[in-house]
């Protein structure tokens, strides 16, 4: 354990690692249920998509990459379809564009297979390197701001106005327009006490340096929403048999190789433009995520040290052919969207919830490991999984963001030309619901103030590469 994980070196124990890896999957079984549920609304009456062949790809898919990430780059994050991303492909790409599933996984290979060759040739590693100190402080403090946001709408601790005619219904859900106003739910009803009681717990467990304090507060969480009947133990079933599951998971597997799958995107000429603008949105989004959260959460832990970034600059004389964990992990995480495609699911990315397990003290791979391990324990004790509630992992989120929040302290906010990209960075990440939009943003002001400066010749090329592709995808976006 200690020669492959090389614990002592990272300062953590066997105890430690496997703890963070149990609250990682906590933090992020819900995606089992949700992307799966999301995804099958891309399917119509005549060309339904399989909802247990879809729940085995994205629990398979989910564990391959999470294993990669352990094992080859050791370090402690876990993967699985993105439900933005996955969002977009069955609401945009297939009910507004009007492809078909198959090619909507098509288009996902080929966005995954965009996103290895970058990494392997180093593109991915230019990106992040072009990103100033002081942007990485701030995307490191907006993805807190943005992982609090989320585990404050989680645990229902938010309610959202709408006037009548400022909102419309598209499949199923009410899309409201900048006239929506936030609010405090009220913190009477059984699940926001709940959540309530589940934050006091996990404050005093890790004000008390309680050992594995985190998943201890999951746990009597959980215990308490099925005292309560939040939870209702007597409905646990499989939502389809382990046979039928495998047996639909024939009708994904390998699909976008097919001739419904890139055979017909590629038939119609017309749509080469759609297509292209569709694989780009993918690859923009997935890349950025993942920058976005290796920088904002590996620095400030220590995963990723300064030393490392240094060798990926000056490839050190003691390492001169050998990867850093960096590199190793943006490897794994370009080969996850690959892998989702070929099993039938949307973009494999690494999760937000990895951040519990890091907070538990989850510094290697072996975190990983034992995370993919509970992922493929899924496909026999799916129910027990969900018995975990969003009020027993949204406390954890909350707590971690605001730890994160500490990067701030380190930007200089009387420096408009620094305080302007980090507010943007901070601010758009949460309140658009996206850390791609958030890093967009950060980068298109920061060139801004540059230029307003005279200090435009500062800023890298790839940086201002990135900030017009940023532009051409809004542009794409509002077209």
């Amino acid at each position: 354990m200690e020669k492959r994980f090389h614990l002592k070196q990272n300062g953590t124990t066997t105890a430690r690692e496997v703890v963070a890896g149990f609250t990682t999957f906590f933090a992020m079984a819900y995606a089992i249920f949700v992307i799966p549920s999301t995804l099958v609304l891309a399917g119509t009456p005549d060309n339904p998509l399989p909802y247990g062949g879809v729940f085995l790809a994205v629990i398979l898919s989910s564990a391959a990459a999470t294993l990669v990430m352990g094992l080859y780059a050791n370090v402690p994050y876990a993967l699985a379809p993105g439900i933005g991303l996955s969002s977009f492909l069955a609401f945009t790409v297939c009910g507004t564009l009007g492809f078909t599933w198959q090619e909507a996984f098509a288009m996902v290979f080929l966005c995954g297979l965009i996103n290895l060759i970058i990494t392997v040739t180093n593109i991915r590693k230019a990106i992040l390197l072009a990103i100033p100190q002081e942007l990485q402080i701030a995307i490191g403090g907006g993805i807190g701001v943005f992982i609090a946001y989320v585990g404050i709408k989680n645990a229902g601790f938010l309610t959202f106005t709408m006037s009548p005619g400022t909102y419309e219904l598209l499949d199923g859900s009410a899309v409201g327009n900048g006239s929506a106003v936030p609010a405090l739910a009220t913190l009477g009803t059984p699940e926001t006490l709940l959540a309530v009681a589940g934050f006091v717990l996990l404050t005093v467990f890790l004000l008390r340096k309680i050992r594995a304090g985190i998943l201890l507060a999951i746990l009597i969480t959980t215990a308490l929403s099925i005292v309560v009947g939040i939870t209702n133990v007597s409905e646990m079933s499989f939502a389809q048999g382990i046979t039928q599951s495998f047996t639909e998971l024939k009708q994904t597997f390998l699909v976008a190789f097919g001739s419904k799958g890139l055979g017909s995107l590629f038939s119609d000429g017309d749509r080469m433009p759609t297509v292209i603008m569709t694989v780009f949105a993918f690859s923009l989004s997935d890349i950025f995520d993942t920058i976005g959260m290796f920088l904002g959460t590996g620095r400030q832990s220590g995963i990723f040290s300064d030393e490392e970034m240094k060798q990926l600059q000056t490839r050190d004389k003691k390492h001169p052919s050998g990867r850093t964990k960096l590199e190793k992990a943006l490897f794994a995480d370009a080969c996850g969207t690959l892998t989702g495609s070929v099993l039938g699911c949307s973009n494999v990315t690494t999760y937000l919830e990895s951040t519990a397990g890091i907070g538990a003290g989850g510094r290697t791979g072996l975190a990983s490991v034992v995370t993919a391990g509970l992922f493929l324990s899924c496909i026999a004790l799916s129910p027990l999984v969900a018995l975990v509630p969003a009020q027993a992992t949204a406390p954890v989120l909350i707590m971690v963001g605001i730890m994160m929040l500490s990067s701030f302290k380190k930007i200089d906010w009387a420096d408009l030309s620094t305080a302007i990209p980090a507010f943007f960075a901070a601010i758009f990440m949460a309140l658009c619901y996206n850390i791609s939009y958030g890093i967009a943003m950060a980068f298109i002001f920061y060139c801004l103030t540059k230029v307003v400066l005279g200090q435009a010749r500062d800023v890298s090329v790839v940086l201002w590469i990135c900030s017009g592709l940023f532009l051409l995808n809004f542009v794409l976006l509002a077209l």
